[in-house]
C-alpha cells in the first residue's frame, strides 16, 4: 500500500484523532476564488494535518473544507453550491455532499450531508466551524469572517 493509500482502519484512526492548530496565527476565510491551507497537528503532535477552505470564484455559495493527512490524502471534504457529484457506482448526489475516506476509493464517494450535525449549509461559517467540529479539530485555529 502506497503512502496515498491508507487503510480503512488507518483512515478512521485518523479521522477520530484529535487535532489542535499549530500556531496562536489568525486566518481569515478567503475571498471568493481563494484558498486557505491551515496546518493542524494531532494532540500528541506525532501526526500532520491540513485544513483546506476554498471558496468559488463565481458562486458566493460554493466552498470546499477538506482535512488531509500527510498533506495529500484526504480524509473527509465538504461541497457546499457546487455540482451533484457522481459515485463510482454511478450514483448522484446532490450537493451539499459529504465525502469520507474509503479503502480503495480515497475520497471519490460522497455522501448526502448529515442535516443533524449540518444544520444550515448556506452560511459557511456555521458549516465550517461544524465541519472542523465533526474533523475532531478540539483546538481549533482562529478564523476570521471574509471581509467580502
Amino acid at each position: 500500500m502506497s503512502a496515498l493509500e491508507l487503510t480503512q482502519e488507518e483512515a478512521n484512526a485518523f479521522i477520530a484523532m484529535e487535532k489542535v492548530k499549530t500556531n496562536r496565527d489568525i486566518w481569515h476565510f478567503p475571498p471568493p476564488g481563494d484558498t486557505r491551507h491551515i496546518p493542524l497537528l494531532s494532540v500528541d503532535h506525532k501526526h500532520s494535518f491540513v485544513l483546506d477552505i476554498q471558496r468559488g470564484r463565481i458562486d458566493l455559495k460554493k466552498a470546499t473544507f477538506q482535512n488531509r493527512v500527510h498533506q495529500v490524502v484526504p480524509l473527509v471534504r465538504v461541497d457546499v453550491g457546487g455540482r451533484p457529484h457522481r459515485n463510482p457506482d454511478d450514483e448522484e448526489i446532490p450537493s451539499p455532499h459529504i465525502h469520507v475516506y474509503r479503502e480503495g476509493y480515497g475520497d471519490k464517494w460522497a455522501y448526502p450531508l448529515p442535516p443533524d450535525i449540518f444544520t444550515d449549509p448556506a452560511d459557511l461559517m456555521l458549516t465550517l466551524q461544524q465541519f472542523m467540529c465533526y474533523c475532531n479539530i478540539v483546538d481549533p485555529p482562529e478564523i476570521q469572517p471574509a471581509l467580502i
